[in-house]
């Protein structure tokens, strides 16, 4: 059975794999404005993967006799000049998730909640990953600059990649 504090903690991470999914399915439909299928592809596929960071949680709250709650949402930011700005808020976006899960993991410690702790190392591990995807596809954005021909090469690379 979870504690109530939590319980409400899991709900909060809840709330933030939300509003990651609708980020990124608004960042999608941005991108493919813009004419960058292969990004928004990217941002697509991000969305359903963050949903199911979502949906896991709400099963685990579920079957610990807690109660998930299903968040409303605001509508997320979607005004980018560049890609590159698209990108910083993205790895921006991924850091701040990292903190509040390790704020999650750390009150399981607390609460010596260790079957939570360790459901929730599924999503640290996670977290390493997506930052330091974040973080290669900026430094590789930095290496092209302003470049035409490396944008549409990075666009159309990206479809390839994991999440796309």
């Amino acid at each position: 059975m979870l504690s109530k504090e939590i319980e409400t903690a899991l709900n909060e991470q809840l709330v933030i794999e939300a509003k990651s999914s609708h980020s990124y399915l608004a960042w999608a439909s941005w991108a493919e404005n813009a004419g960058y299928p292969g990004i928004a592809k990217f941002m697509y596929a991000h969305s359903d993967e963050e949903r199911q960071h979502m949906l896991k949680l709400l099963h685990y709250i579920n079957e610990r006799g807690g109660k998930a709650v299903v968040p409303a949402l605001d509508k997320p930011e979607v005004t980018f000049n560049t890609i590159t700005e698209l990108f910083n808020r993205l790895l921006e976006h991924e850091r701040s998730v990292t903190a509040n899960i390790n704020e999650v993991v750390g009150l399981c410690l607390s609460n010596r909640d260790y079957s939570t702790h360790n459901f929730m190392q599924w999503y640290v591990a996670e977290q390493l990953e997506e930052e330091a995807l974040a973080t290669d596809l900026l430094d590789r954005l930095n290496l092209i600059g302003n470049d035409k021909s490396g944008m549409y090469m990075f666009d159309r690379d990206i479809m390839t990649m994991r999440g796309a």
